[in-house]
């Protein structure tokens, strides 16, 4: 026993070494599998009070969530069947078509809470703000291929990218929707980044970002309040600060190992939105500090395996792949980060859902489809480099048997 090296273990082998022959990533596959379950069981556990006061159904909710994750599987499942090569021609339609929801939305949408940010589809309501971060990402990924050297190397390369954003961004902003443009101002920032842009570009475009998201949240009272109520929400706990200070609550008596599953108190409609953007305050009541964590290394772990796969495919000179491999990492990153620091009181809370966990259809069907993009990149990788491989084994082969 007191020989035993960690490469000896078996578990630590397939969690650190990739699979000599398997042609896909199974820790991407798992780590995926891993977050929708997780998601399943805490909105399931979240939303009961609410399902019943609404339907008089327990598990009203979770049996769509449980809908909406098949439905997830099958469209991932399709989207792995899609050539990397065929997404990049589909790129500037797929943003043609998100334009075209974007602006839809704001004429036969669906309120929610004083936003305009569904269009009805009969049995689910579709949020085109989430189609239209992996339309954007997916264009940013073609255009940085088509125009690399133009981006490192004049402002104008940089600039047009960024004017498709503030496109996006005026019709979001319309809805309003400053959560997702901020999703999208932080990804595109970043694969620019990737990309080589200049540092100077970067400063006055953060500079200008930064300002413009201050002059954003001043203009509008309702953005204003939630600035100030994150600031200090003891201050007005039972009005603008109430959400947050439930939240906290929930936080506080999940203590390290939580009260239990199903034990949640404030769930029981003390904390609005339980099973949607706060469902991490629930589910760090139920499973405490422990819980939260594993969580959260979940979704980085699955953000790193991203990050890894775009490097791979960048120095393969497989360029659209590993630009949108970082797009989506960065985007899953920047997005976890927002919905648990709103949660925990760190920074002011934007509406946004965690990655693969949240309850909602839109957000679910379109961050599988990214999860299935990096399956279908990875494996697009592994192919070639394979061919590669044996090419050059069967032509040393051929010298030897010449010699």
């Amino acid at each position: 026993m007191m020989g035993i090296k960690w490469e000896d273990i078996n578990v630590w082998r397939w969690v650190s070494k990739p699979a000599p022959t398997a042609l896909y990533d199974r820790q991407l596959v798992w780590l995926s599998f891993g977050l929708m379950m997780v998601g399943l069981i805490m909105v399931s556990s979240a939303s009961i009070p609410v399902s019943t006061r609404l339907v008089d159904q327990p598990f009203y909710f979770a049996m769509r969530q449980g809908v909406y994750l098949i439905g997830a599987l099958i469209i991932a499942g399709l989207a792995m069947q899609i050539p990397l090569s065929r997404w990049q021609q589909l790129s500037v339609p797929m943003l043609l078509t998100s334009l075209v929801l974007l602006f839809a939305v704001l004429f036969i949408g669906r309120s929610v809470n004083g936003a305009v940010r569904w269009l009805p589809l009969g049995v689910i309501n579709l949020q085109p703000a989430e189609v239209s971060k992996l339309s954007l990402f997916l264009f940013i990924s073609g255009y940085l291929v088509r125009r690399q050297g133009e981006v490192r190397e004049s402002f104008r390369g940089f600039f047009k990218p960024l004017a498709v954003l503030v496109v996006i961004a005026v019709l979001l902003l319309a809805q309003p929707d400053l959560g997702s443009v901020i999703v999208m101002f932080v990804t595109t920032v970043g694969m620019l980044f990737i990309a080589g842009a200049k540092l100077w570009q970067f400063g006055a475009l953060l500079a200008t970002g930064l300002g413009l998201v201050g002059l954003l949240i001043a203009v509008e009272p309702y953005r204003v309040a939630r600035v100030t109520s994150f600031l200090d929400p003891w201050d007005d706990p039972f009005g603008k600060g109430y959400q947050l200070t439930q939240s906290l609550m929930a936080f506080g008596r999940g203590d390290w190992w939580g009260q239990g599953l199903g034990n949640s108190i404030q769930k029981l409609e003390y904390l609005p939105e339980a099973h949607t953007d706060f469902v991490v305050a629930v589910l760090a009541e139920e499973l405490g500090l422990v819980g939260v964590t594993l969580v959260l290394l979940m979704v980085f772990a699955l953000v790193f395996r991203a990050l890894f796969i775009g490097k791979r495919c960048l120095e393969n000179d497989q360029l659209f792949g590993g630009y949108l491999a970082f797009g989506i990492g960065i985007w899953f990153a920047f997005q976890a980060l927002v919905n648990v620091g709103a949660a925990a009181g760190i920074m002011p809370t934007k509406g946004l859902t965690l990655p693969l966990v949240s309850y909602g259809g839109s957000s679910l069907f379109v961050m599988s489809t990214a999860v299935a993009l990096l399956l279908r990149i990875d494996h697009e990788y592994r192919l070639e480099t394979s061919q590669a491989h044996q090419r050059i084994v069967s032509h040393e082969k051929r010298k030897r048997t010449k010699e």
